[in-house]
């Protein structure tokens, strides 16, 4: 009887495992195709529905994993409901809209693909191997898609348009970059060998190099911010100080080899029309006009509908000038209304919670410390890179998220395995012999 119960319980973790290996297969799927894109370099693959294809294929692994996972669905954590509301709320807001309904409704389940994708993040990344490798797929992806911007597009002002989806606009390509450079510093210092450590530092000067000839003013502040908490990290706690005077030098080597445009944007800003020199200092001069006419029009949207919104995405149409507003929280409050807004900084705030837990501990390990700080610096470049760019339905920082919270979920298991662990016999004690104190009798 026991060893029938024992074979059976082999089979059903087999099953298990095989379902998971399937599901996170077609979970890998889904990211290489979100963050390489492959159909806009390989010429083969562009008559291909790449992204709908991942996009079912994901979601039949979301059916096959329910259940047979280590995780269960009630262990998903409570950030997961908020992201499942803040869908339904932008669903309720684009049915109601005052704009455009349909167009809203459709763009908003386009969206929602991001809760299928997080979840089997969760359910699946259950230990560091996985873990490892769906974070290496963003990471390893960025750095391509850069070179072929370099490559196909280096004579394109700011790398506009060189790719599609979320790397077509430069300000979105900056934004993608900088929210990757903490996870390639990561892979960088925990690579084995010289010839993988220089791959990863040639990647990272790649982006750096796309970064500015993008000239985003934004993700220009975005560096700054993030790669600062980067190198506290890394370099200050980390005690690398080799890393803070090369990461320096880079910087200004780039700045003066390849920030002219950047140089011209920036004294835009301060600078009288009258007194712009350049062609690109009166482009970003008008930019920047342009945005403050777009945060104006976003709040009087706001003040006419501020419970839900106009619907996903459908600021552009409702600006009259058929432009984003160029601030993530005015654009989410602007199409799903204060509620939406609410959910949102609930649920990147959850995020945070889960870092500042881990960042706590002393007892995590150099790898899990080492994702922990990527983490937390790229989630805090998400904060400040959202205040310049309209970066709402962009996956990158909900994928952040999703990996806080497997990794949080990572090491609260281990504390249980460890807890539910017996208690190791001393050497030379016979197991079956309990001491006692003696207690004297006849007293």
């Amino acid at each position: 009887m026991a060893t029938t119960i024992a074979k059976t319980q082999t089979i059903n973790k087999d099953r298990r495992v095989k379902s998971a290996g399937v599901g996170f297969f077609f979970l890998s799927a889904f990211y290489v195709v979100y963050c390489a894109r492959p159909e806009d370099w390989l010429t083969l693959l562009a008559v291909l529905p790449l992204a709908k294809i991942t996009g079912v294929c994901a979601f039949l692994a979301f059916l096959v994993s329910a259940g047979r996972s280590k995780r269960k669905f009630k262990d998903l954590p409570v950030e997961s409901h908020y992201l499942l509301a803040l869908i339904l709320t932008l669903v309720l807001s684009s049915l109601l809209s005052p704009v455009w309904p349909g167009g809203a409704l459709s763009r908003t389940m386009d969206f929602a693909k991001v809760y299928v994708a997080w979840v089997l993040t969760f359910l699946l990344v259950t230990d560091l191997a996985k873990f490892r490798r769906i974070v290496f797929i963003q990471a390893a992806s960025v750095p391509v898609i850069c070179l072929l911007s370099i490559i196909k597009g280096g004579d394109r002002p700011r790398l506009d348009g060189v790719l599609g989806g979320i790397y077509s606009n430069p300000n979105d390509l900056a934004f993608a970059i900088v929210l990757s450079l903490p996870f390639c510093l990561m892979f960088l210092l925990t690579a084995k060998g010289a010839f993988r450590k220089v791959l990863w530092a040639a990647g990272m000067l790649v982006m750096a190099k796309a970064l500015f000839m993008t000239a985003s003013r934004g993700g220009f502040i975005t560096l700054v911010v993030a790669g600062g908490v980067c190198l506290w990290r890394f370099g200050v706690k980390g005690k690398r100080p080799a890393l803070i005077v090369i990461t320096g030098l880079v910087v200004a080597i780039l700045f003066a080899v390849q920030g002219g445009t950047l140089k011209d944007r920036f004294a835009s800003i301060w600078t009288d029309r009258s007194q712009l020199d350049t062609r690109e200092e009166a482009r970003a001069q008008d930019s920047y006009e342009q945005r403050q006419f777009l945060m104006q029009r976003a709040v009087e949207c706001i003040e006419h509908y501020p419970i839900l919104g106009i619907g996903t995405r459908n600021f552009e149409t409702y600006s009259t000038v058929w432009r984003e507003v160029h601030m993530t929280y005015l654009q989410i409050t602007a199409e799903g209304g204060i509620v939406a807004l609410i959910l949102y900084l609930m649920f990147f705030g959850k995020g945070f919670a889960n870092l500042r837990r881990l960042l706590k501990r002393k007892d995590l390990g150099p790898e899990v410390d080492l994702f922990t700080g990527a983490l937390y610096s790229s989630l805090v470049g998400f904060v400040v890179g959202a205040l310049f760019s309209p970066e709402a339905y962009q996956f990158f920082p909900f994928f952040a998220v999703a990996y806080t919270s497997a990794l949080y979920a990572y090491v609260q298991e281990g504390d249980k395995a460890k807890a539910a662990a017996p208690a190791p016999v001393r050497q030379g004690a016979s197991p079956a012999y309990v001491r006692v104190d003696r207690v004297p009798l006849n007293t």
